[in-house]
């Protein structure tokens, strides 16, 4: 079954959606939760794993609602489908500030790899799996970077980059240190591994961690400024419920507050 081809079009800046319009019988994916709005006449229905053609029955579909587990990701997709007359628009947006990458899979050889946080929405037809990481240490160490998802097809899929997007071509050889955390999604071509940062002060002091994914090229990578577990590392830390301290500590301000709320 051929990939729905949809339209779409991506609205704001730093608290970005996308907008995607489908003809009458055309279906578009979405992550559970991240659909903004839709227009009348769309209608919506949950479904096992990706909701993909290629999961005929029930062993299919949950096979693939055990791949989206795998990945930390919920059982459960929703299809959107246009059942009006006319063209109708479905839009989906981000939990979190960054930026939303529309990507052909076709264009791009029909296969990419992506972080397991970062797919929003896609044309039906898209499949959604995993893709392990072969190496040792990166099976160890890789954290977020050790499952993948693995997006198959030649329609669109829209994917979100946390704060700011960077995208790379790495010529043959070309290698790029990255946190692991900040790799959004990178094509097949590309060499993923796991490297020590080298000096035992550095990787105890420096705050970056341990390790650092190694990107390889030949091929494309996306990467991303803000992912979603710093931030909620950095929100936690702030969070005086949390134990973390509030910025207003040490002030006239931050004293006053904690008496108003009731904390020492």
């Amino acid at each position: 079954m051929a990939m729905d081809v949809i339209d779409y079009e991506i609205f704001g800046d730093d608290m970005q959606y996308v907008e995607v319009e489908l003809d009458p019988g055309e279906a578009a994916v979405g992550e559970a939760g991240a659909m903004y709005y839709m227009e009348d006449g769309i209608s919506m229905d949950t479904v096992f794993g990706d909701g993909s053609a290629s999961q005929g029955g029930l062993l299919g579909k949950l096979m693939g609602a055990g791949k989206r587990l795998l990945t930390g990701e919920s059982l459960f997709t929703t299809v959107f489908v246009n059942q009006g007359l006319s063209k109708k628009r479905v839009a989906f947006a981000a939990s979190y500030p960054g930026k939303i990458v529309p990507v052909h899979l076709w264009e791009l050889g029909g296969t990419l790899y992506a972080q397991k946080d970062s797919f929003l929405a896609a044309a039906k037809g898209v499949s959604l799996g995993i893709a392990f990481q072969r190496k040792i240490g990166t099976g160890l160490f890789g954290g977020e970077g050790f499952i993948m998802q693995k997006l198959e097809g030649d329609g669109y899929a829209f994917l979100h980059a946390g704060g700011t997007l960077t995208e790379r071509q790495l010529a043959p050889g070309e290698t790029l240190r990255v946190d692991t955390g900040c790799v959004v999604a990178y094509q097949p071509s590309v060499d993923f591994d796991i490297q020590f940062v080298g000096k035992l002060r550095s990787a105890l002091f420096s705050g970056e961690g341990l390790f650092f994914a190694t990107l390889t090229g030949p091929g494309k990578v996306w990467l991303q400024s803000l992912p979603l577990s710093r931030l909620a590392d950095r929100l936690v830390a702030a969070s005086p419920k949390a134990g973390g301290r509030s910025s207003e500590q040490g002030s006239v301000l931050g004293g006053l507050g904690d008496l108003l709320d009731g904390r020492d």
